[in-house]
């Protein structure tokens, strides 16, 4: 069996689809919406720019043998009640308004902008003073501050477009306040620091370019309501005074004469409505664009769309070995696993073709450098992938039951209960808005289906299991108040809270020192032997495979290159990868000898080679390696290789 779905983009559209998703602008003018309502605008401003060339009227020249005439060759727009040309007026009228808008936009972005990048870069009393400051102009209502205005200054547009921008800037500054916050706690900011760049630096070079997409969307908002409510002054007589023409009063007029013409309301009154839209359905594409989506289809932004989809179907590819398997005795099988995830129009894949088993009370190693898609693999089996990943796989079968076939909610059923996991970083997976026992029991209560005193009594013997002293201290800590190995050890207490029949642990002992390291290893062994259960472990330390694991799957560049049990592995190893990543380990190094490295680097998702991925890198390549996908060979009964070289070992041996 395999799963059905389309087939991968070739290298070159892959690789074509990474390079035009790279930037914001190419994002941007791939949605077809955004397109047409931008040059929509642009055609507006134009026109009202270019007004005394365009316009074969003046805005004020009357045509008295066409008063209150609809459309017609001589007046495209008809004429208003004293017979001058609508669409000429809506030109000139055009530049009053846009121009009030315009100068509303500039006010509120300077302001905002510069106030909440200042806030969150500098912090301390900076922020104090300007977060309060914008929470006192949000309590003033907008309306009567832009009426004393008008009243003070007499009929003066421009102080009112620019009261109108100070009144907007407070909530752009919260959502620039908010971009900034995030964007401060980078490392690259702190990296900037140290480095002596100053505050001024930093907000130009690190702040300014990642808030840029969350201001824009709020500032074409702006824009929309500056539009609007320089049309409501207008409208009211509070601005510029007839007969020259604005929007807003070109609608008091047709409003007047609604009786007589009710066509004036339709152009007057849509010009408004075409602009704001447009301003608006801009704002949600630049949100789009700057958040990685470019495709113009509505289903494509869709939360159903986007989760994580599986698929599955027959398939006669399956070889003589995996046929004669009785997969039924096994704790987890996995048959031609594949994950892809969006870019740009197309798919790149992850994880490509992977098959593995699992033993019952085996410790199967999963080993590679960082990149090779061993974390993938798992986020694959257990379905925790991000948004737009799809799943194709011809079987992933867990204790029997084959896994592709359910659904989300019946999956969660085997999460936890069935397969329990230990993420990269303990810390990260647990809510520091609750106590380390009251996570633990509430994962007890949820698998064992026990009350809250017997929750709390397990979640006890579960910390002391997992060898962590003063467990009734321990369980009224936060998150944020242990340390690295306490972390660790509540994380596998977790993951055991459903006594499950498969643990896999993703790079436990990454993070750890060398004597912690070795305390989690020895802890996952005796809970191995004691509980029967089966282990995954997900490491790049061969130290780690050869202590703790019976087996290995070396994964390079999304793909399985070798699998044996990790003592002949070691000492024999038949892929030219798992050789140099074997001669690159410390383990077994004498002191003060330099390590061999592996030239180059694995190469990225989208830009695998034809053949086989490795050959770049490799002392031993021939042109037969590049010429076609290199397939898996068997090696042994439960050893095989993808090297075409397998069969000429011995003289790749004495070379």
């Amino acid at each position: 069996m395999t799963a059905a779905i389309e087939s991968a983009a070739p290298e070159a559209d892959a690789r074509a689809a990474a390079e035009g998703d790279a930037g914001f602008v190419s994002r941007l003018v791939r949605q077809p919406l955004t397109v047409v309502c931008g040059v929509v605008l642009l055609l507006i401003i134009l026109a009202a720019v270019l007004a005394p060339v365009l316009s074969q009227y003046g805005p004020l020249e009357q045509d008295l043998r066409n008063i209150n005439a609809g459309p017609s060759g001589d007046h495209l727009l008809g004429t208003d009640q004293l017979g001058r040309d609508i669409l000429a007026r809506m030109m000139y009228g055009g530049r009053v308004t846009l121009l009030g808008m315009g100068e509303a936009v500039i006010v509120c972005t300077l302001i905002g902008v510069a106030l909440g990048i200042a806030a969150g870069t500098i912090g301390g009393w900076v922020e104090v003073v300007v977060m309060r400051g914008c929470d006192a102009l949000l309590a003033v209502p907008a309306l009567v501050l832009l009426l004393v205005v008008l009243g003070i200054f007499g009929n003066n547009e421009a102080a009112a477009m620019v009261t109108l921008g100070v009144i907007m800037a407070p909530t752009l500054a919260r959502v620039v306040y908010s971009a900034t916050i995030a964007v401060r706690e980078e490392p690259y900011v702190a990296g900037a620091r140290v480095a002596g760049l100053t505050s001024a630096q930093i907000m130009r070079r690190h702040i300014l370019p990642a808030v840029t997409g969350p201001a824009l969307t709020l500032i074409s908002i702006v824009a929309a309501i500056a539009c609007m409510a320089e049309a409501g002054i207008g409208y009211l007589g509070l601005g510029v005074l007839p007969p020259d023409p604005t929007w807003g009063n070109m609608i008091s007029d047709a409003q007047q004469a609604m009786t007589i013409n009710p066509w004036m309301l339709v152009p007057t009154g849509g010009i408004i409505v075409v602009v704001a839209l447009s301003l608006t359905l801009i704002g949600n594409g630049i949100r789009d664009a700057y958040m990685g989506r470019s495709s113009g289809s509505v289903k494509a932004y869709s939360w159903r769309a986007l989760a994580p989809t599986v698929s599955q179907e027959p398939d006669s590819r399956l070889d003589d070995v995996e046929v004669r398997t009785d997969r039924r005795n096994l704790v987890l099988s996995v048959r031609r696993l594949t994950v892809t995830m969006p870019r740009g129009t197309g798919e790149v894949p992850i994880v490509d073709d992977v098959s593995f088993d699992v033993h019952p009370g085996e410790a199967l190693g999963m080993v590679g450098e960082s990149g090779c898609g061993k974390s993938m693999t798992i986020s694959g089996v257990l379905r925790v992938l991000p948004l737009g990943a799809r799943v194709q796989a011809a079987s992933i079968m867990f204790k029997g039951v084959e896994l592709t076939s359910l659904s989300e909610h019946e999956l969660n059923a085997y999460r936890g209960r069935g397969i329990g996991f230990i993420s990269q970083e303990p810390i990260s997976s647990l809510n520091p808005a609750f106590t380390v026992g009251h996570q633990l029991a509430e994962a007890v209560r949820l698998h064992q289906r026990v009350g809250k005193s017997e929750g709390r009594r397990i979640a006890q013997e579960l910390m002391t299991r997992v060898r962590l002293p003063d467990p009734e201290v321990v369980a009224k800590k936060y998150p944020h108040e242990l340390s690295g190995g306490m972390a660790q050890r509540v994380a596998i207490a977790r993951a055991l809270a459903g006594e499950p029949e498969l643990l896999i642990a993703d790079e436990p002992t990454t993070a750890l020192d060398v004597s912690v390291q070795a305390e989690i290893l020895d802890l996952l062994r005796e809970l191995r032997e004691r509980s029967g259960m089966a282990l995954i472990l997900v490491t790049h330390d061969w130290g780690v495979v050869a202590e703790a694991c019976d087996r290995a799957v070396v994964m390079y560049a999304g793909q399985v290159v070798e699998t044996a049990d990790v003592r002949p592995l070691i000492q024999s190893p038949e892929h030219p990868y798992t050789r140099a990543l074997l001669r690159s380990s410390a383990v077994g190094i004498t002191p003060r000898q330099n390590l061999p490295v592996i030239a180059g680097a694995v190469p990225s998702p989208g830009s695998w080679p034809g053949g086989c991925r490795f050959a770049s890198r490799c002392e031993f390549v021939q042109p037969a390696c590049t010429a076609a996908p290199i397939p898996m060979v068997p090696v042994d009964v439960d050893a095989s290789a993808r090297c075409i070289l397998v069969a000429l070992r011995d003289q790749v041996v004495a070379k």
